[in-house]
């Protein structure tokens, strides 16, 4: 083969293979709610963290390229109506298809006490009959250092594993 005909094939050949990369899943991250109905209610301090919790959780799933964040903000006066995302019937699937996401990403923690904390991430497909997958770790301390090692080992070690 001459060297016109192998660069021609190989030009031909880089639309091929840039169209089989897949784009990145289109995601809507809500804010991080504390699970109603727990033992213990969140302080100030746990509210500041759970808001740090979702920023990094945001800064967790896009860094890789799997997926591309939509904005929450057009929706974020009804989710703040909404008492749990976990439990409204749907309203979180229906957030999610009015920003154009794929899928939605609900995260929650429960705080059973000062020392004993659990923190639980959602995913679902928005697409009919996809399957909702749940992620959760436990955390042991009410600390900005527990909410921070707690979210980055549920991404690196679960999430981004399926």
């Amino acid at each position: 083969m001459t060297p016109m005909k192998r660069i021609a094939v190989i030009a031909a050949m880089l639309p091929l293979s840039t169209a089989a990369q897949a784009e990145p899943e289109k995601v809507a991250v809500f804010d991080f709610q504390f699970a109603r109905g727990a033992p213990t209610p969140p302080t100030e301090d746990d509210k500041v963290r759970l808001q740090r919790t979702t920023e990094e959780f945001r800064t967790l799933l896009k860094d890789p390229g799997r997926y591309t964040l939509v904005s929450t903000d057009p929706v974020k006066q009804d989710v703040a109506k909404t008492a749990d995302l976990r439990a409204c019937g749907g309203c979180a699937d229906t957030f999610g298809k009015t920003l154009g996401a794929e899928g939605i990403f609900v995260g929650e923690v429960q705080k059973v006490s000062s020392l004993i904390l659990n923190m639980n991430v959602y995913y679902k497909p928005l697409k009919a009959g996809g399957p909702e997958k749940a992620y959760s770790v436990d955390l042991r301390g009410d600390t900005d250092e527990s909410f921070d090692r707690g979210i980055k080992y549920l991404v690196k070690n679960q999430l981004l594993e399926r």
